[in-house]
């Protein structure tokens, strides 16, 4: 075969669909940006929410349950820290990343860490993901994977370009986290103006980006979007990738944002609260097994965490 035979023509997805992320209330006085899982971007499967989340010191999300999905948690900025009824602990700083699989039950708290010194207090901010669980995998053993900033690997493709391979496959580089299912997740800076790059999806997957900071145009004639815009992107045959694209006139603050792509699950949700289950059934399942510390929720009676004790 020659090299022009086996060279793979790039064809980009666009932008089906753009949704602003507002800002709402969650957890115990914590502020999320939401846009997947919101009336305006539901059944975006696999995915099924997405929070740009801003805690300040007095907020947090302490001890509560989940069952049949994965939380992503990717920080930013600030301290961020969790545990677990399985004895899991950990504190995440920016670029750190935890995944947590929660399979048949897992009970957890995620809280704030701040410097004593109000004067020197930075909010923890960051992005949480939550993945759907394929339905023969909705009650694995719970998993949890963690993962430092300086241990995340990189890969600059172009001149002004930079990506962090969290989950998934670019230009040479795969991320250190093993999905349950397909889930590629990619933090993406385009430091220069007018810098580009092509990232490959998976033929056929739901993909999406949140814009961070700055703007991007998507596709090779798509109009920039500002940040705090989620962009849900077409999924056509023969689109085997995106083209992203920072203005040539931006020159105010980089360009940044997180590239999801997954494979959509042909199945049913049924969510309630923190358990996304198949059927109403096993939605009340769920309440009755965590109320009863059965089914995966052995541990769950009596446990307490030490993080979120501040807020008992």
């Amino acid at each position: 075969m020659s090299a022009a035979a086996a060279q793979v023509t790039e064809s980009s997805r666009n932008v089906v669909k753009a949704v602003p992320a507002i800002e709402t209330a969650e957890g115990a006085g914590a502020t999320v940006r939401r846009s997947i899982g919101m009336a305006s971007l539901r059944n975006l499967s696999p995915f099924l929410m997405l929070d740009h989340f801003t805690i300040h010191p007095g907020a947090g999300f302490p001890d509560h349950p989940h069952r049949g999905q994965t939380t992503v948690t990717y920080m930013m900025e600030g301290k961020n820290s969790h545990e677990d009824f399985m004895g899991n602990k950990g504190e995440l700083g920016p670029g750190d990343v935890q995944w947590m699989t929660a399979g048949r039950g897992v009970v957890h708290a995620e809280m704030p860490v701040f410097d004593p010194d109000p004067a020197k207090a930075v909010p923890a901010v960051g992005m949480q993901l939550w993945v759907d669980l394929p339905k023969d995998q909705k009650y694995c053993e719970p998993s949890y994977q963690e993962r430092k900033a300086k241990d995340i690997d990189t890969v600059r493709p172009k001149d002004g370009v930079e990506i962090t391979v969290i989950s998934g496959e670019s230009h040479g580089v795969t991320g250190f986290v093993r999905p349950v299912g397909g889930c590629w997740y990619f933090d993406v800076k385009l430091q220069k103006p007018g810098a580009s790059v092509f990232q490959p999806i998976p033929e056929g997957w739901t993909a999406f980006l949140y814009v961070i900071t700055g703007n991007v145009s998507v596709g090779p004639d798509g109009k920039p979007f500002p940040k705090f815009n989620t962009l849900v992107l077409t999924s056509q045959s023969g689109e085997n990738g995106v083209l992203l694209t920072r203005p040539g006139n931006s020159t105010d603050e980089e360009t940044r944002f997180v590239l999801i792509a997954g494979e959509p699950l042909e199945q049913n949700v049924v969510q309630y609260g923190p358990f996304v289950v198949n059927t109403q059934m096993e939605a009340r399942q769920a309440i009755m097994d965590f109320q009863m510390g059965k089914n995966g929720f052995e541990r769950a009676p009596g446990w307490r965490s030490e993080i979120g004790k501040a807020m008992r």
